[in-house]
């Protein structure tokens, strides 16, 4: 094995390492982690959406409350 060689087998052994760590067992590593963090972030993201809703709902409902008292 001459020179070339081994730097391309070392290369490729660094380059498995850092693919081990980005993509881990299945869910463990980086990207992993990442698609944990965006799961949450939709989650959150849909309770302040109905809390927002819910608010305007209630808005709107007082709104139509304090008309109606002002016509009578």
């Amino acid at each position: 094995m001459n020179d070339f060689e081994s730097r391309v087998l070392a290369d490729l052994a660094v380059l498995k390492n850092q693919m081990l760590v980005l993509v881990g067992d299945g869910n463990s590593g980086r990207i992993g982690a990442l698609e944990e963090r965006v799961t949450e972030h939709e989650r959150r993201f849909q309770n302040v959406r109905g809390v927002a809703v819910t608010f305007g709902a209630l808005l709107t409902l007082t709104q139509f409350l304090i008309d109606f008292l002002r016509r009578r």
